[in-house]
């Protein structure tokens, strides 16, 4: 009897999870693939600051998004980096679509493992816990002045250097400097 109700639940549980899983891509990574609004991706590029010339890395980019508006409205040239070959592919072909594939390039890889050491900028839209262990290696590997934007998520103690909403969400900002690097940047 028990096992008749449960099975005859299990429809119903599938139905209720159709909304999450139109949102959440979880593939082979541990951060689900949710887009960032267009909107918010503005916000976090001029947040940034990001300028001509100047170098940009987005770490869990999806589908390149972030990086391709950095290339065409801001003159960045610009690295995605994502563990889902499905999204590199995707964002390779947004890319061409846009005529940015030249100022622009996306690397199927562990964000863990990627070398952003020349960045002037980071953009992440990861979860807490990730932003957190992933803060030790930004620090160590960014030069001073660099800066990072989160769409959503903090990084617990290291207070932002600005916070806003846009579009209903927090952005931060975070300037990379020696103090951040001795406080924080202990791996």
């Amino acid at each position: 009897m028990k096992t008749t109700r449960r099975c005859a639940l299990l429809p119903v549980l599938a139905l209720l999870s159709l909304p999450l899983a139109a949102q959440w891509d979880d593939g082979p990574g541990e951060v689900p693939y949710v887009p960032t609004p267009q909107a918010v991706v503005n916000a976090m590029l001029k947040l940034a600051g990001v300028a001509k010339g100047e170098v940009m890395y987005d770490l869990g980019c999806g589908d390149g998004r972030i990086v391709i508006t950095a290339a065409k409205e801001h003159g960045a040239h610009g690295t995605g980096v994502d563990i889902n070959p499905e999204r590199i592919k995707e964002a390779e072909d947004n890319a061409r679509k846009a005529g940015v594939e030249k100022r622009v390039k996306f690397i199927e890889k562990n964000l863990f493992e990627a070398d952003f050491h020349d960045a002037d900028v980071v953009t992440l839209y990861l979860l807490p816990d990730v932003n957190l262990r992933l803060r030790p290696r930004l620090l160590k590997q960014l030069k001073v002045g660099a800066r990072i934007v989160s769409h959503s998520f903090n990084m617990a103690e290291w207070e932002p250097d600005q916070k806003i909403e846009a579009e209903g969400r927090s952005l931060y900002l975070w300037k990379v400097t020696e103090k951040a690097k001795q406080q924080y940047g202990g791996e």
